[in-house]
């Protein structure tokens, strides 16, 4: 009973007033609506794909088209790349890539007493439900964003704790495949 269009622009109000204190997103898609839009329509020309019109957010060191890709650092500031191929796939079946998420910039490989949750672009991310506490791991915007329930799931990077951590301390659930 819910629309692309609806679900996206509802997310997309729980970004913009939730995200100044989190600081869990650092980009927004500027597309997402035109996205979810284009989803309703194939929707109701029998398109039913699993994700069809699904708003998702990924980790800013995940290659995603009309975005930049970051990884949190002014160094990239204005990178755009073509599709990853997790972004490729979660496309086909239909998703729609509302945002990208903050993350220790550089997934954490700048020092060793860096500050989860912190990258130069996008500041500390802050923990959904207790702001001053560590959010945890490279991929704490994308934890952060699930915890927050920014958008119907958050994709992140696991580099070492980078997805079991900010899911402990968010208390959301991170599924850490294979490599």
């Amino acid at each position: 009973t819910v629309t692309s269009v609806q679900l996206v622009q509802f997310y997309l109000h729980r970004i913009t007033k939730l995200n100044p204190a989190l600081n869990a997103v650092i980009t927004v898609s500027p597309t997402a609506l035109a996205d979810a839009r284009a989803a309703d329509k194939a929707r109701r020309q029998g398109d039913d794909r699993p994700l069809l019109g699904m708003p998702i957010i990924v980790k800013d060191n995940i290659d995603t088209s009309g975005m930049p890709t970051t990884a949190g650092s002014w160094a990239l500031a204005g990178s755009s790349p073509s599709d990853a191929f997790i972004v490729q796939r979660l496309k086909a079946a239909g998703a729609i890539v509302i945002a990208k998420a903050n993350l220790s910039e550089w997934a954490n490989f700048r020092s060793i007493p860096s500050s989860s949750g912190w990258s130069g672009i996008g500041g500390q991310t802050n923990m959904a439900y207790v702001l001053d506490r560590n959010p945890c791991g490279s991929s704490s915007g994308s934890g952060v964003a699930a915890s927050a329930d920014l958008a119907v799931a958050a994709v992140g990077t696991e580099t070492d704790g980078s997805i079991v951590c900010p899911s402990g301390a968010n208390g959301i659930v991170g599924i850490k495949p294979t490599v």
